[in-house]
């Protein structure tokens, strides 16, 4: 029995398949992720209900498997038509940066504005989407696998 909280086998096997500045794509339940994602990238849906499960549980557990470099969340886009009901930082924001916290990660969020993050996500180097169920607005996060070789990000 694996001693992780990271249990799922196609995502552990992709993961272990990745290496460094590899892109994981943790999405929401709005991305578009069959047509917005890289060209070497196995989408893996976990939808079962609204909210579950959410980005923030996919992040807590892929933290605790796999040193991440970067974060990079979907930015607020002021001229969107969704951004009038996120008028600061979107909250789930706070969560994600205390999950970092608590993983003991120097990682900061790097906030990538919405066109620029569908740009970032096609990548040759984006070898994994999951696909949560998570209702929030701007929750996607786009990470950067490490070296295990490293404690801190390079």
């Amino acid at each position: 029995m694996l001693n992780t909280t990271l249990l799922h086998p196609e995502i552990l096997e992709i993961l272990a398949r990745g290496g460094h500045h590899s892109l994981i794509l943790i999405a929401d339940g709005n991305y578009p992720a069959t047509t917005k994602r890289g060209p070497n990238s196995t989408v893996v849906p976990l939808q079962l209900m609204p909210d579950v499960p959410t980005v923030a549980e996919v992040f807590q557990a892929i933290l605790g498997s796999i040193q991440i470099d970067a974060v990079q969340t979907m930015g607020v886009d002021r001229d969107d038509s969704y951004a009038a009901a996120t008028p600061g930082d979107p909250p789930v924001w706070e969560k994600y940066r205390g999950l970092l916290k608590a993983a003991g990660s120097s990682c900061v969020l790097e906030p990538l504005l919405k066109w620029d993050f569908y740009t970032a996500v096609d990548s040759a180097d984006h070898i994994l989407t999951v696909q949560t169920a998570d209702t929030q607005p701007w929750a996607n996060l786009l990470l950067t696998i490490g070296c295990r070789t490293f404690n801190s990000t390079t």
